[in-house]
């Protein structure tokens, strides 16, 4: 058990399991997009453990880049979405592959689509690390998902509560 502020969190998924499904996206990644030069897209702050595990499973050309979106305040998602740093890429034309740590209304990332496709892109997919799918709340296609989890309040391996909990290996749900 961990305790992250207030919270206390109990372990839901190991670092080892989460290494062996980026090895899996990555792998379907570049079955469909090896030679297409395409460009990532990740999505700031949680991200950046899978990205950057992520990136070092893949072994064709790409390029990389970052925005910063929210829904979050707390433990529940607001539903409104907030683009803090925004695009500085040309997308015409480009393959491009947005990168989330975790995926549960939906609504963050059909906005962020949304929002790409104004751009020409030849195509827009969503990888995420994790999903929930009982959280959806709109119609959502995702490309490449790492691991379905429970719909409750995690934490570790780029999730946070409240800017605390990302620095863990391991995927931790809130103790009931």
């Amino acid at each position: 058990m961990i305790q992250v502020l207030d919270k206390k969190f109990v372990p839901l998924i190991k670092e080892a399991e989460i290494q062996q499904e980026i090895k899996r996206v990555a792998a379907e990644i570049k079955h469909d997009l090896g030679d297409k030069n395409p460009l990532f897209l990740g999505v700031l702050n949680g991200v950046f453990m899978f990205a950057g595990d992520l990136m070092k499973e893949i072994d064709f050309p790409c390029e990389i880049t970052f925005v910063k979106c929210s829904s979050y305040a707390g433990l529940i998602s607001t539903g409104g979405v907030k683009t803090l740093i925004g695009i500085d890429r040309d997308l015409t034309g480009r393959h491009v592959v947005i990168l989330e740590d975790i995926v549960d209304t939906g609504l963050t990332m059909k906005n962020m689509i949304a929002t790409l496709q104004q751009a020409n892109p030849a195509s827009v997919r969503v990888a995420t690390c994790t999903f929930k799918p009982e959280s959806l709340q709109c119609d959502l296609h995702l490309d490449y998902v790492g691991i379905k989890v429970p719909s409750k309040f995690l934490v570790g391996y780029g999730l946070d509560y409240n800017g605390y909990g990302r620095n863990y290996r391991d995927i931790y749900v809130l103790a009931e």
